[in-house]
C-alpha cells in the first residue's frame, strides 16, 4: 500500500523526532496543503536559537529529499 504525502511527511517528524526529545523539544505535523508541509516546534525547541539549524539540517532535508512533493516546510506557531 502507497502510503499518502501527509503520511510521508508524517514519517520523517516521526524520525526526527527523538533527537529532540532527547534535548527537552518535540516536534508536531500541523497540515500538509497542496505542496507545503507545516510544521509547529514544541518544548525547548520553541524559541531556541538553534531552532533554525535544526529545522534546515533535521526536519527540512528529511522531508525534501523522501518526500519530493513538498517543496516547502514552514514553521507555524
Amino acid at each position: 500500500m502507497t502510503k499518502t504525502i501527509k503520511e510521508q511527511v508524517a514519517q520523517c517528524i516521526a524520525d526526527v523526532r527523538p533527537q529532540l526529545q532527547a534535548d527537552g523539544g518535540d516536534i508536531e505535523l500541523v497540515s500538509v496543503e497542496g505542496d507545503v508541509a507545516k510544521v509547529r516546534l514544541k518544548g525547548a525547541c520553541n524559541g531556541c536559537p538553534m531552532s533554525g539549524m535544526t529545522m534546515q539540517y533535521g526536519v527540512v532535508n528529511c522531508i525534501k529529499k523522501r518526500v519530493p512533493e513538498i517543496k516547502k516546510v514552514e514553521l507555524v506557531q
